[in-house]
């Protein structure tokens, strides 16, 4: 495949006319379906990754794979030559592990990110989409969560992720580097990591499902959450290539409708058995997505009870 590298000042890569596109946590629960389907388009893709939550088998052989940890400057300084596009997906994702290891956490998530957000600068990036969280909006006093609502963090980890916002942002004010946030609300579907205490509710679920145990409710299951098939999620960031305002703004990308956990459990089937809640997390989130619909074109299009459905299917 042709790479064609970016130029200062130039465009943001597009299907038609190829590009070398790098993507941060490429081994990773996201970062690997997006790898999948930027090679789909026609992108030549370079990967990051140090292995701390990816999986080497999960990276695309059509891919270039550079392992490397994005806190040092010096080790990836070179991936980012000829690339038109960045999407930093690398992360050490989950509230509770930030809880405990919030130093670690913030190394990767906010030093990470500033370090990649550098090296981009300075090998002429044009674009620059980050993973956002959710998790910044905290409890807010109503529903849905809007872009222009104060952020409210109830963990370190949704604290560091708005931090990364905001130097996203930052360097498309300082720098004129085309950026964006993609706040993604509650990401499932196949790949998703499912072992160890930081996993997610859908995957603790259906590994107890799968092992005959009880499914584990943390709280008394009223709580809800948007889910956001992976899927969908990957559609908006393939729009956010080219779409024409890239201004450091963040743009929410979820379903649009909240489950309860208790429904979820439901939709799993078995018994289930009540665990302590979880600290620093809100008891709803729910997405609108005006924005994304009205800036990305961009809409969800698999439910929970369809990616469920598939990925039980699957086994």
């Amino acid at each position: 495949m042709k790479v064609q590298p970016a130029e200062k000042g130039g465009r943001a890569p597009n299907a038609e006319r190829g590009g070398l596109v790098l993507v941060t946590g490429g081994a990773g629960f996201i970062g690997s379906h997006l790898v999948d389907a930027l090679i789909g388009r026609g992108f030549a893709v370079r990967v990051i990754d140090n292995f701390a939550t990816g999986r080497p088998e999960q990276v695309n052989p059509a891919a270039e794979l550079i392992r490397a940890d994005i806190r040092n400057l010096a080790a990836i300084r070179e991936a980012f030559n000829a690339v038109a596009c960045v999407f930093h997906v690398a992360a050490l994702p989950r509230v509770p592990i930030s809880i405990e290891r919030p130093i670690e956490t913030h190394m990767t998530n906010v030093v990470g990110t500033l370090t990649v957000l550098v090296a981009a600068r300075d090998a002429g990036v044009k674009r620059f989409i980050y993973s956002g969280s959710s998790s910044v909006y905290g409890t807010q006093l109503a529903l849905p969560l809007r872009e222009d609502m104060t952020p409210n963090p109830m963990s370190p980890y949704a604290l560091q992720k708005l931090v990364g916002e905001q130097y996203t942002r930052l360097f498309h004010q300082l720098y004129a580097m085309e950026t964006l946030t993609l706040r993604y609300f509650n990401v499932f579907g196949p790949r998703m990591t499912e072992g160890g205490a930081y996993s997610t509710v859908i995957s603790s679920f259906l590994r107890a499902r799968r092992a005959g145990q009880p499914l584990p409710i943390n709280g008394d299951g009223e709580q809800t959450r948007d889910f956001t098939h992976v899927r969908d999620v990957v559609r908006a960031s393939l729009l956010a290539l080219d779409c024409p305002l890239a201004d450091g703004r963040a743009l929410n990308i979820g379903r649009g409708r909240a489950v309860s956990v208790k429904r979820l459990a439901e939709l799993v089937g078995g018994p289930t058995v009540l665990c302590p809640p979880r600290i620093g997390e809100p008891l709803h989130t729910l997405a609108d997505c005006t924005q994304a619909r009205e800036v990305l074109g961009w809409q969800s299009e698999i439910g929970v009870e369809e990616g469920i459905a598939e990925l039980q299917a699957a086994g």
